[in-house]
């Protein structure tokens, strides 16, 4: 079966993005046939994955408003992409009107899930419909988590919609982990990741933090996962832990 697992934080500026693109690429680096979904109409995984948003003809919008076949773009870093560009603020609005429109997003993914063992969505960074389509179409959701006091407060309110959906829309829908992201090792940092451990580890498995590293950001900026832009870095020791356990779903 297809696992569709959707990144997800009501904040944006986590690190939502640049952990998908990565944690696809590990996937696919292990032989998986991986398809990345951009529902995020800033569509900074869009432009990571290499391509130029406002220079696409057709993204992901088309297909939730007008069922038009999926516009994916094949074998960018072993991976395929369903893009996404600022034309998804305005289906968003006109997502508020169709019927039906919890399921869509899971209606034409089921077009292609015979043809990937993981589709990954890089959520929106907000509680509207966008983010309720992909949770609505997942199968598991990982939650990125900055280690500060106001991303984790904030954990209430993300895990409440999370129930929300499951409890009426999306029984099946699981949560694959928590990622402390941005991780400085500083004594605030110290004590939310402490308290994330403690708190949270009944929920979900929580990973072993992310590090505030440039390196992230530059490989980014040159379109590629960090695997390929610094094949030694330390952090991809936890890249690697969080797949195997992706694998193992």
């Amino acid at each position: 079966m297809t696992k569709i697992i959707a990144f997800f934080n009501q904040s944006g500026g986590v690190g939502k993005s640049t952990l998908t693109m990565n944690l696809g690429y590990h996937l696919a680096d292990a032989n998986h046939r991986v398809l990345l979904v951009d529902m995020d109409p800033q569509a900074s995984l869009t432009t990571f994955m290499g391509l130029e948003p406002y220079d696409l003809e057709q993204t992901i919008a088309d297909s939730l408003l007008k069922d038009l076949p999926l516009p994916i773009v094949k074998d960018l870093h072993k991976l395929d992409l369903l893009p996404a560009n600022i034309t998804l603020s305005a289906a968003e609005v006109q997502l508020q009107a169709a019927i039906a429109r919890e399921w869509k997003l899971r209606r034409i993914l089921d077009r292609v899930t015979d043809r990937y063992d993981y589709i990954l969505i890089d959520c929106a960074p907000t509680l509207g419909i966008l983010s309720i389509l992909s949770l609505v179409a997942a199968t598991h959701i990982l939650i990125p988590l900055q280690t500060h006091f106001k991303a984790y407060k904030g954990t209430d309110l993300l895990l409440d919609t999370v129930r929300q959906i499951q409890d009426q829309v999306n029984p099946n829908l699981a949560i694959a982990g928590i990622v402390p992201m941005m991780y400085s090792n500083t004594g605030q940092d110290k004590s939310i990741l402490e308290a994330t451990q403690q708190q949270l580890s009944q929920f979900a498995t929580v990973f072993p933090p992310i590090s505030r590293a440039i390196a992230f950001a530059d490989a980014s900026m040159a379109q590629q996962p960090l695997a390929l832009y610094d094949p030694k870095h330390p952090m991809l020791k936890v890249m690697k832990t969080i797949t195997t356990h992706l694998e193992a779903l």
